[in-house]
């Protein structure tokens, strides 16, 4: 055989055993890319996203949506020409797959944790929009989890409202382990509570509970790489009475980054006129129930999603400007926001067609 052809014949042997390599042998890395984005003032699935009774409502125009990025599940074992056809994709983004599923975590795991901060960012977007819109909204600080095998368990139950701590009056989470550590392990601490379900009841029928239960509990020390103190249990939190029902209907979605734009939707439907004088906005961030806007994950890849349904401005939390602003898709806009205030100033201009004093981002 000439060496020319012997040459050749090797170099595509190897070739294609490098390929064939390259397809069976897993690497450590998942995929980002571009999730579908969903308008909170229209319908998904037949039926409204925000649904809100009890309240006189108004209909809204244009877009204020939702953006997703989709990513590849906790088992997926991507391959080597997957993971360098990912990295030379415009629109994806590889990624360690510790980054998305830290700690070995599954994806039941990952979907409950995803599930629950869903839930959490709903009730900060609803007291979000209505303190903004001067609504009063109750708050309650309530038992958010217990511990399996602490002393709380069966005293204690997710949802029970902590009216106070022997004695003391409870007005923020915090308290509740500020109060209980000032005890040594071994010693009763006194939590006077509403029952979840007294609670629940109360909320549905809009009056105040008015049942309550003294639980005495005996403390344990903590085992934690911390000092040691004493603890019962449980972690504490913040739920909220609504003057009147909203409900988010929006089914597989998961993560708190919808927070600030389920916000804003609401706070259009509760008020005359359109916030974004028909235009198409779409945007992003997490929301706390003081208004505040978070960042999120995925920006590159919601920007692109964004634009590909036709938006034109992109809410853009300020600790991700940086990295949107490298990659900007072509015609889209990136308003700068920190607050909730910050947003519906940003949308007053927009629907006013007077754009230039928008904050943008950049990415120095």
């Amino acid at each position: 055989m000439p060496r020319r052809t012997a040459t050749m014949l090797a170099s595509t042997l190897m070739l294609i055993a490098l390929l064939c390599a390259g397809v069976f042998i897993p690497v450590p890395y998942a995929e980002m890319s571009p999730g579908p984005t969903v308008n909170t003032l229209g319908d998904h699935d037949g039926e409204p996203v925000l649904q809100i009774t009890g309240h006189k409502t108004y209909e809204a125009s244009g877009h204020l949506n939702m953006t997703t990025v989709r990513v590849t599940s906790a088992d997926y074992k991507m391959n080597l020409v997957e993971a360098v056809y990912g990295w030379l994709a415009h629109d994806n983004k590889i990624v360690p797959h510790d980054t998305l599923y830290p700690d070995g975590k599954t994806e039941e795991q990952s979907t409950q944790e995803n599930a629950e901060e869903f839930s959490q960012s709903q009730e900060s977007a609803k007291v979000a929009a209505l303190k903004a819109l001067k609504i009063p909204v109750r708050s309650w600080v309530v038992v958010s989890t217990v511990v399996k095998d602490s002393p709380a368990e069966g005293r204690l139950h997710a949802g029970d409202v902590i009216r106070s701590v022997d004695g003391t009056a409870v007005k923020q989470p915090g308290d509740v382990a500020e109060l209980v550590t000032k005890h040594k392990p071994g010693e009763d601490v006194v939590f006077t509570v509403v029952p979840a379900k007294e609670q629940a009841a109360a909320e549905k029928e809009h009056r105040a509970a008015t049942v309550t239960e003294k639980v005495t509990i005996t403390t344990a020390a903590s085992h934690d790489d911390g000092a040691r103190r004493a603890v019962v249990g449980i972690s504490a939190g913040t739920d909220h009475t609504f003057p009147f029902d909203i409900d988010i209907k929006l089914a597989d979605v998961g993560g708190p980054s919808a927070g600030l734009m389920f916000a804003l939707g609401i706070y259009d439907k509760l008020t005359p006129g359109d916030l974004t004088g028909g235009e198409f906005v779409a945007g992003t961030g997490t929301i706390d129930d003081a208004g505040e806007v978070g960042p999120i994950g995925g920006i590159e890849m919601k920007t692109v999603g964004a634009r590909d349904k036709g938006a034109r401005y992109f809410l853009t939390p300020a600790d991700n400007c940086a990295a949107a602003a490298k990659d900007t898709p072509d015609g889209l806009t990136l308003v700068k926001v920190r607050t909730i205030g910050d947003a519906l100033g940003a949308l007053k201009d927009i629907r006013s067609g007077d754009t230039a004093g928008l904050p943008s981002c950049s990415a120095g």
